[in-house]
């Protein structure tokens, strides 16, 4: 389960009062300032639709590994640089910055996988600020996630970590999956999206046994694939 994997991380946090305002809407994933109600549980979301990590669980396999790769670049820029930047605050601002993005979707019954839902009015990006400052969080975890996608200037190193590894995991999962979609195109001569292929594969399979497939043998990738866009239509 996508929790007990965000959990995990987030219990690697130091400093008692991050980790309990990550672990508190890790355990509530729920917008309290709205009547507005979740379409898709998070766990299903993906990262976004039709572009970087699009399948079911994208979203927290972006978010793993945005903080995963923000703890390693707070490291690398300590140790060359010599500044002082504190990781706790780069671990729980890596794992809280897209955490209500599954609000903005819902399952797309015409073409597979997600899209934005017509009736929701507020980006992510401003609710989680709204609900980190609600739920009385640290104001310098809510500064690090509101600097996070770059919409406000940087005048934290810690934003700025969080935003470069936002990026850059973004950028790498965006080539894995094209590299992925153009490998599956074999799979519409069955009548299959490529897309609704993807998804199943990586629900079925995981996205690290599509990747290692893709990589070991194309034919088997393409295999596997048809046989679930089957199971799908049976």
């Amino acid at each position: 389960m996508c929790i007990d994997i965000l959990q995990s991380v987030a219990n690697g946090i130091g400093k008692e009062s991050y980790r309990k305002a990550v672990l508190e809407i890790l355990g509530d994933p729920r917008l309290s300032f709205t009547e507005a109600k979740p379409l898709i549980e998070l766990c299903q979301a993906p990262a976004a639709p039709r572009k970087h990590h699009f399948f079911t669980g994208g979203l927290a396999v972006h978010t793993v590994s945005t903080a995963l790769i923000a703890k390693k670049l707070a490291e690398i820029f300590r140790e060359l640089y010599g500044v002082n930047v504190d990781e706790d605050l780069v671990v729980a601002g890596a794992l809280l910055h897209d955490i209500f993005k599954f609000y903005q979707y819902t399952s797309d019954a015409v073409s597979g996988g997600y899209r934005a839902r017509d009736d929701w009015y507020l980006s992510h990006d401003y609710a989680v600020v709204a609900e980190l400052a609600r739920r009385g969080a640290p104001d310098e975890l809510i500064r690090v996630v509101s600097e996070a996608h770059g919409l406000a200037p940087f005048s934290t190193l810690e934003g700025l970590i969080v935003h470069l590894a936002d990026s850059a995991d973004a950028r790498f999962g965006e080539f894995i999956q094209g590299a992925l979609l153009s490998k599956l195109r074999d799979v519409e001569k069955e009548g299959c999206s490529v897309y609704k292929a993807l998804d199943e594969l990586v629900k079925k399979k995981g996205l690290k046994t599509a990747v290692q497939l893709m990589l070991q043998s194309i034919d088997k990738l393409v295999e596997e694939a048809k046989k679930l866009c089957k199971l799908q239509t049976e």
